[in-house]
C-alpha cells in the first residue's frame, strides 16, 4: 500500500509517505525563509516523497524559538515562502504548512522576554522553556493569541500551500491548554475537559473563517501526553493527582477527536507524549550530549536555564547517562495502534507519526488500517532517498536511522542533518552529507540524492 495513492478532502498524495515536521536555522534573524529553507524542503521532494509538513512556522512575531527559524506573524513573509512552495510543487509533492506557538516553553531567545513566558496557566517546568516559570495569559492575551492562528493560517492559503496543520502537540501553547496538568485555569478556557478544549476551538473557528472550507485543514494531536515522562520536575503540583501526573489519555484524546471532526477537520495527525523532544514522541535514545550544548546555549536567560546547565556540566555523565535515559527507548511506530482507535471513532484520515522506517513495519500498518498515511523525518534526513529504497524491495536502507535523536537537539544550534558518527566512514564524510541538504545547485542535489 506504500506506493497507492491516498486522497484527503482535495489534496491526492502519489504514495503513503510523508516527511514530517522538522525545523531548522533555516530562515533569516527575522524569520523570513531563506534559499537554505528552499533547497531543504525541495531536496525531499525531488525524491519522492508524497508530501511535506511543514516545520512548526510560528504564528507570534516575538515569540520564535529558536531563531532563524521561519515566522508568519506577518504578510511579508508570504512571498519568499511562497518561491519554496513552488519549488517543492514542481516534483508532484503536496506542502502543508504547520503552524504554533511555543508559548511558556519557549526554547531559547536574544535577550530575556516576557512574551516567552505566556501560558495558559503559572507553572514551573525544569525540562522546557528558559523562564524559571511562567505567567497565566489573560483573556486579552488569549485573544491575540486566537487572531495570530488566524491570521497565520490565511498567510498560508495566500503562499499557496496546499494545507494548513494545526499542532496542538509537542508541549507548545495549544497543547499547554489542552493538558490537565498545566492548565489550571478557572474560567471559559479551563476548569473542565470541554473548557480546556475551547482554545483550539476558537483558533479552529476563527482559522476557518480566514481560509474558508474549502481549504485542509488538519490538527497535529498527542494520543496520551504520558506527562511523567522525560524526567523532569514540574510544579505546582496539582490535583486530581491522575491528571498532574499522566496528563489527558487516549479517552481524552479520543473524545477531543469526535469534537475536531465536528467542527469540519479534515485530517488527523497523531503522535504521543508531552513537550519538544520527548522519549513518546521521538522514540530512541536521549541526547546527552547535544542537550548539554542546547543548555549551555540558553543559561544566561534565567536562574533556571543556568543550574539546569550546571548540573548537566557537573554530574559525571557515567551517573547522568543512564538517568536522563530514563524512558527512553526506540519503540517501532509508537504511534500505530493508537492511530488506529482515531480512525474507527471518528472516519477521519489518519496520518501516524513516530519510529517507522522499516517498509514491511509500514505496510503492515497501513494494511492493517491503524493508519492511511505514515510521517517521519528523522529517517529521511538519514537516507533521503528512503522511498526509492521500498520502492527497490528493500526493507531497510544500507545505514538506517538509528534513533539517536542528535538531530532533533541539534537543530537550534547546527545545520540541519544527521550526526550520527556511526553511520559514516568519516566525520569529514558526515559533515559532507550535512552540508550538502543546504546546497544551492539542483544538478548537485540529484547527484547527491
Amino acid at each position: 500500500m506504500i506506493f497507492e495513492p491516498f486522497k484527503i478532502k482535495n489534496l491526492n498524495f502519489k504514495n503513503r509517505i510523508l516527511r514530517s515536521s522538522i525545523g531548522g536555522r533555516t530562515s533569516y534573524y527575522d524569520g523570513t525563509v531563506s534559499s537554505a529553507f528552499k533547497n531543504f524542503e525541495k531536496r525531499f521532494a525531488q525524491n519522492d516523497v508524497a508530501g511535506i509538513i511543514s516545520a512548526t512556522i510560528s504564528v507570534h512575531d516575538k515569540r520564535t524559538s529558536p531563531m532563524e527559524y521561519p515566522k508568519l506573524s506577518d504578510d511579508r513573509f508570504v512571498k519568499p515562502l511562497s518561491e519554496a512552495i513552488k519549488a517543492v510543487h514542481t516534483y508532484d509533492c503536496r506542502y502543508i504548512i504547520q503552524i504554533g506557538d511555543t508559548g511558556g516553553i519557549t526554547h531559547t531567545s536574544l535577550f530575556k522576554q516576557k512574551e516567552d513566558s505566556m501560558a495558559c496557566s503559572n507553572f514551573f517546568d525544569f525540562a522546557y522553556g528558559y523562564h524559571t516559570r511562567t505567567h497565566e495569559m489573560t483573556l486579552e492575551e488569549i485573544e491575540e493569541t486566537i487572531n495570530n492562528f488566524a491570521e497565520a493560517g490565511r498567510r498560508v492559503r495566500e503562499a499557496g500551500a496546499d494545507g494548513l496543520e494545526i499542532t496542538a502537540s509537542k508541549g507548545y501553547i495549544i497543547h499547554q491548554f489542552l493538558n490537565p496538568g498545566v492548565n489550571a485555569r478557572k474560567d471559559k478556557y479551563g476548569g473542565s475537559v470541554d473548557k480546556r478544549f475551547q482554545f483550539l476551538e476558537d483558533i479552529i473557528l476563527e482559522t476557518k473563517k480566514k481560509v474558508g472550507n474549502d481549504f485542509p485543514i488538519g490538527i497535529r494531536l498527542s494520543s496520551a501526553d504520558y506527562n511523567y515522562l522525560p524526567l523532569n520536575i514540574r510544579l505546582p503540583i496539582r490535583f486530581p493527582l491522575k491528571g498532574w501526573y499522566f496528563g489527558n489519555t487516549i479517552k481524552e484524546y479520543l473524545y477531543y477527536a469526535k469534537k475536531l471532526k465536528a467542527l469540519g477537520i479534515d485530517y488527523l495527525h497523531i503522535d504521543m507524549g508531552y513537550g519538544f523532544i520527548n522519549p513518546k514522541g521521538n522514540p530512541g535514545d536521549f541526547p546527552l550530549h547535544e542537550m548539554k550544548m542546547f543548555y549551555n546555549s540558553n543559561r544566561h536567560l534565567s536562574g533556571k536555564a543556568w543550574i539546569r546547565a550546571s548540573l548537566l556540566n557537573i554530574i559525571p555523565e557515567f551517573i547522568l547517562n543512564p538517568i536522563m535515559n530514563i524512558g527512553w527507548k526506540y519503540v517501532p511506530g509508537i504511534s500505530a495502534d493508537y492511530s488506529k482507535l482515531f480512525k474507527e471513532e471518528t472516519g477521519l484520515p489518519v496520518i501516524a507519526n513516530g519510529g517507522f522506517q522499516e517498509r514491511d513495519f509500514i505496510e503492515q500498518t497501513l494494511q492493517s488500517g491503524k493508519a492511511d498515511m505514515v510521517a517521519m523525518a528523522r529517517p529521511l534526513l538519514a537516507n533521503v532517498n528512503l522511498v526509492d529504497i521500498f520502492r527497490q524491495g528493500k526493507n531497510l536502507p544500507d545505514k538506517p536511522c538509528t534513533h539517536c535523536n542528535r538531530c532533533p537537539a541539534r537543530t537550534p544550534l547546527s545545520p540541519l542533518g544527521c550526526y550520527d558518527l556511526s553511520r559514516f566512514n568519516s566525520q569529514d564524510e558526515m559533515e559532507e552529507q550535512i552540508m550538502e541538504w543546504s546546497a544551492g545547485s539542483d544538478e548537485r542535489l540529484s547527484q547527491n540524492s
